[in-house]
């Protein structure tokens, strides 16, 4: 069965906010990575490289507090309001598209579904409602 995580995008403090996440929860960042690691077929703006692309903390057993920072590259500005999406994180392909379809419906899509550098089948979309949704099935899985 699919796992629900928040997924909280900010204006350039991601950083900031995660580090002071972990002084409240504990714990150590499963991943942190920025945008200066991602591999792009264009140069990163030296403005951007030390922002964070992904940052991922353990809340407990069945929740993971995930975030970055919003950048231009990656559509439109963040504005308050607009900076969570839902992370659906499935156990397979087929829940993964099933998923992304089912909320795809009169909806828009950000980012298609596809396989991605960091071994995730991953898209986001933006549901009828206006709700930012991410959909992703891991590889590698683990246990939660």
């Amino acid at each position: 069965m699919a796992t629900v995580d928040p997924y909280v995008t900010y204006n350039g403090n991601c950083e900031t906010a995660f580090n002071f996440y972990k002084s409240v929860f504990g714990g150590e960042f499963e991943y942190l990575g920025r945008f200066k690691d991602m591999p792009s077929e264009q140069p990163i703006p030296e403005e951007e490289a030390e922002k964070i692309l992904h940052v991922s903390l353990r809340i407990n057993k069945n929740t993971v507090l995930m975030g970055s920072d919003s950048s231009p590259m990656f559509g439109p500005p963040w504005v308050s309001g607009n900076n969570i999406s839902i992370y659906v994180n499935t156990e397979s392909e087929e829940e993964a598209k099933a998923i992304f379809e089912g909320l795809l419906k009169d909806g828009n899509m950000n980012m298609p579904l596809e396989k991605t550098f960091w071994g995730s089948l991953f898209g986001t979309l933006t549901d009828q409602f206006g709700i930012n949704w991410m959909v992703s099935y891991d590889y590698e899985q683990t246990d939660k």
